[in-house]
């Protein structure tokens, strides 16, 4: 996926969820409350929710619905989307 090769904007959300998932190792480590690591694992996950989102939508643009692809690339960029979410789902 070229199209999001260096992003400024994603790569700042891949380091902040890095910086969170940090956050939850230190918390654990450091013997914190259950109820302060549930709290910090659910920000993780609608994080990365957010991120999975983000980057369904660019290849959904890019591999999918842009226009001149030939219908062999449409359909393996819909597998790929469906394989992701097959995955993603589990």
């Amino acid at each position: 996926m070229a199209h999001l090769k260096n992003d400024p904007a994603l790569l700042a959300r891949v380091r902040r969820i890095s910086g969170q998932l940090a956050a939850v190792e230190r918390s654990i480590d450091g013997e914190a409350d259950c109820a302060s690591v549930l709290q910090q694992v659910a920000a993780v996950r609608g994080a990365i929710n957010g991120l999975m989102d983000e980057i369904l939508e660019a290849h959904v643009h890019e591999h999918v619905a842009a226009p001149g692809l030939s219908d062999e690339a449409r359909a393996q960029g819909a597998e790929d989307v469906m394989a992701a979410i097959r995955r993603y789902a589990k």
